[in-house]
């Protein structure tokens, strides 16, 4: 039987092999800075890392289930359409944030909108659901 929903798999894929690519240059930045873990402070450059992969979960706890949810109850391909954008985002701001703090504004805000136009689908969609459950 073929998998039914194969655009938001590969998304949510994508989206976590970024998180992988953040996790190593977690380690990476640790042995560079001869900082072990579970040490969380050191360099800027060690904090500018620590904070990409920690706010990347963050993140992630939000991008999947709405992720998922309107591929669910939408479409497979829309969700997908909308939801590449999270990982790209990702990797703008991990790159812009590994030079400097404030240079991480543009990858935040592709990701962040791709997130709430899911969440936001999310809503209209079961709402609308729910209403005609009830109708």
């Amino acid at each position: 039987m073929p998998f039914a929903y194969p655009h938001t798999g590969l998304v949510t894929l994508l989206a976590l092999l970024v998180y992988l690519w953040m996790s190593l240059r977690v380690g990476s930045a640790r042995t560079k800075h001869n900082v072990p873990a579970p040490a969380m402070s050191g360099p800027d450059e060690l904090m500018r890392v620590i904070r990409v992969h920690e706010n990347t979960l963050e993140g992630l706890m939000l991008f999947l289930p709405a992720l998922w949810l309107f591929a669910l109850t939408t479409h497979d391909l829309w969700a997908a359409a909308i939801g590449i954008f999270y990982p790209i985002g990702r990797v703008v701001y991990a790159l812009g944030y590994y030079k400097a703090a404030n240079k991480r504004s543009l990858g935040f805000t592709i990701g962040g909108l791709a997130t709430v136009v899911l969440l936001i689908g999310d809503l209209v969609t079961l709402a609308m659901a729910a209403v005609a459950a009830h109708s």
